[in-house]
């Protein structure tokens, strides 16, 4: 690090708060902006700030300087409408503050669920995206707003699109088939694309320190694994037979959608020189197997 940088995280939940204690060990002072009050700890690796980026009044109570902004806000689980409220209307917000208060560097959370190829095929950030659901549209039209901002604005914007984002006390797929709700759908055929939480904060902060501005990258480990060999592993590790197949005609519903791919992250790797701590689930996974068994 060559300088102590004033960092502002918007959305210093899951993620943000990962990022928040990366960069405060490393001399960053960092503030936090959450929609509601965190809990009353000593510990936070970031001084709260209490707003919604949705609403226009806040941004003009808030004055800086920031040298680095990070948007990681999540639409807490909402549907079409609160996506656009939060992701595009909430950037346009910011993009309005970013050009009175201009930043060396901001970063966005985007998602792989922008890429709808239901192949198998590998993608990376020179793919379509072309995703099947409202949601997943909104992902793109706000990439789009930003990108077409640091082109034509000069915002120093970089995007990262997210897989499946799994940690403490976060993995979807793993709980079910800890609680045996797991099924195999389609014979477990269909790749999944997933990073440890901790990873995707490095990744921004390799984003921030020396992504590109306007270009994206996308951010996940280093091995998809089908749905069948993920299971198949949980299997072997806790010695719990392989869930069954789905029942025909029954099947996950998602938001963004159910897409069949495996994500690149050459381009990050490479411009950026980021290297995850957990390259495959299976190293992302070992201290909850660790947790399970002593328990």
């Amino acid at each position: 690090m060559d300088r102590s940088r004033r960092v502002l995280i918007i959305g210093c939940g899951y993620v943000g708060e990962a990022l928040a204690r990366r960069l405060s060990s490393s001399g960053h002072t960092v503030f936090g902006l959450r929609r509601s009050a965190p809990d009353a700890r000593a510990d936070l690796p970031y001084a709260p700030l209490v707003g919604d980026l949705t609403q226009p009044g806040f941004w003009s109570q808030l004055s800086g300087p920031f040298d680095w902004v990070v948007n990681c806000v999540s639409s807490s689980r909402g549907g079409p409408a609160e996506y656009r409220q939060v992701y595009l209307e909430g950037n346009r917000h910011l993009l309005i503050w970013l050009r009175r208060h201009p930043v060396d560097a901001f970063a966005y959370t985007s998602s792989t669920s922008v890429y709808g190829q239901t192949d198998g095929s590998w993608v990376d950030e020179t793919a379509p995206t072309q995703p099947g659901t409202e949601t997943g549209q909104c992902l793109v039209e706000t990439e789009q707003l930003l990108l077409s901002a640091a082109r034509e604005q000069e915002v120093p914007a970089r995007i990262l699109r997210v897989a499946g984002i799994y940690g403490p006390g976060r993995g979807h797929l793993f709980h079910q088939f800890l609680n045996g709700e797991a099924r195999l759908q389609d014979q477990g055929q269909r790749f999944l694309n997933m990073i440890h939480r901790d990873d995707v904060a490095s990744a921004l902060e390799a984003a921030l320190e020396r992504g590109r501005s306007g270009e994206v990258y996308n951010a996940s480990d280093l091995e998809p694994v089908t749905q069948r060999d993920f299971l198949q592993w949980l299997a072997d590790q806790t010695g719990r037979p392989l869930p069954p197949p789905a029942e025909p005609g029954t099947g996950p519903v998602r938001k963004r959608g159910v897409t069949h791919k495996r994500v690149s992250v050459a381009k990050l790797r490479q411009e950026t020189h980021w290297s995850p701590r957990f390259p495959t689930f299976r190293e992302g996974y070992a201290e909850a197997l660790a947790a399970l068994r002593s328990s």
